[in-house]
């Protein structure tokens, strides 16, 4: 099998290594020419396109684009300029954390043209490219037949870790509730081993209680197994700084909720946690402070002081 990947960052240079080393030939474009000609220099299954049209040119049909593009203008971009170079019966992937609603109006535009839009969530991260990356993949029976060369290289295992989860925003839409329960989860481990990690008088080895729960235990995952990694070369975190990002997939998934009537506290609190780290106004806890003094006579901590 043949593709063209568009986007070889972290994510989309990873894929075309894994695709590569499991047979596919990848036509590589990227923004920066220097990044798709170190990665064709890595492996004679991968060849760098100077344009879009350049790489699709290399295509036979049903020719096969794989957008791993940051979701927004980035995508939008390519995909029209993608309109003007493939033809009815090629084929579209969108690997990027796009909004569903999104991918249900561009495989209306394409489906337009004759061309298939295929919504592949990838979760994976930065250990795909070794472990495999899950996918989750939403378009027509007979577009998901034809990339199934390329999802069986690209999983963990030829079998597994890949599916077709339903029609053209499917799999996107499945990406958002994977990655909402993922919110919940790691919140769920932060808060549980900032409980352990405060009990001063029991000295619990935070490092220690992961690396045990990993062994029979039900909560036993592989962020877990990422946790105590990390938490067994530094466990105080003192260099971390305490703010988290959120990639937007959170917020889709509680818009979701709201929008479906579903109740989904967990996921609701999870990102209301991630707000709460970035805000360093801090507006809304002095605010609380003083209301408590104004009301309760409690005290307030005035540039590190009680007072």
């Amino acid at each position: 099998m043949r593709l063209a990947m568009l986007g070889l960052g972290r994510m989309g240079g990873n894929m075309a290594r894994r695709l590569a080393a499991g047979g596919v030939e990848v036509i590589g474009w990227n923004r920066s020419r220097e990044t798709a000609e170190t990665l064709a220099g890595e492996h004679g299954n991968i060849v760098a396109a100077q344009t879009m049209a350049e790489a699709v040119a290399a295509l036979t049909p049903p020719r096969v684009v794989w957008i791993m593009l940051p979701a927004g203008e980035a995508t939008e971009a390519a995909l029209m300029e993608l309109g003007r170079h493939l033809a009815p019966g090629d084929i579209v992937v969108d690997g990027g954390n796009a909004d569903y609603r999104e991918s249900l109006d561009h495989g209306r535009l394409l489906g337009d043209s004759g061309i298939e839009f295929v919504d592949a969530g990838v979760s994976g991260g930065v250990w795909g490219l070794e472990e495999g990356y899950c996918l989750m993949v939403g378009g027509s029976e007979a577009a998901v037949s034809v990339l199934e060369p390329a999802l069986r290289a690209l999983a963990p295992a030829p079998d597994r870790g890949w599916a077709h989860v339903g029609p053209v925003g499917a799999g996107h839409f499945t990406k958002m509730v994977h990655n909402g329960i993922e919110y919940g989860m790691m919140q769920a481990f932060a808060e549980g081993f900032d409980l352990l990690e405060r009990k001063a008088e029991f000295g619990i080895d935070p490092g220690q209680v992961a690396e045990l729960w990993r062994h029979g235990s039900v909560v036993r995952s592989w962020l877990l197994d990422l946790m105590a990694d990390f938490l067994s070369e530094d466990t105080a975190l003192d260099d971390i700084s305490p703010w988290v990002a959120d990639s937007g997939e959170g917020r889709w998934t509680v818009r979701e909720a709201v929008d479906s009537g579903v109740p989904a506290p967990v996921l609701t609190a999870a990102l209301y946690a991630r707000f709460a780290s970035q805000d360093e106004r801090g507006y809304q806890a002095r605010l609380l402070a003083r209301l408590r003094q104004a009301f309760g006579g409690h005290a307030v901590r005035r540039g590190g002081e009680a007072e």
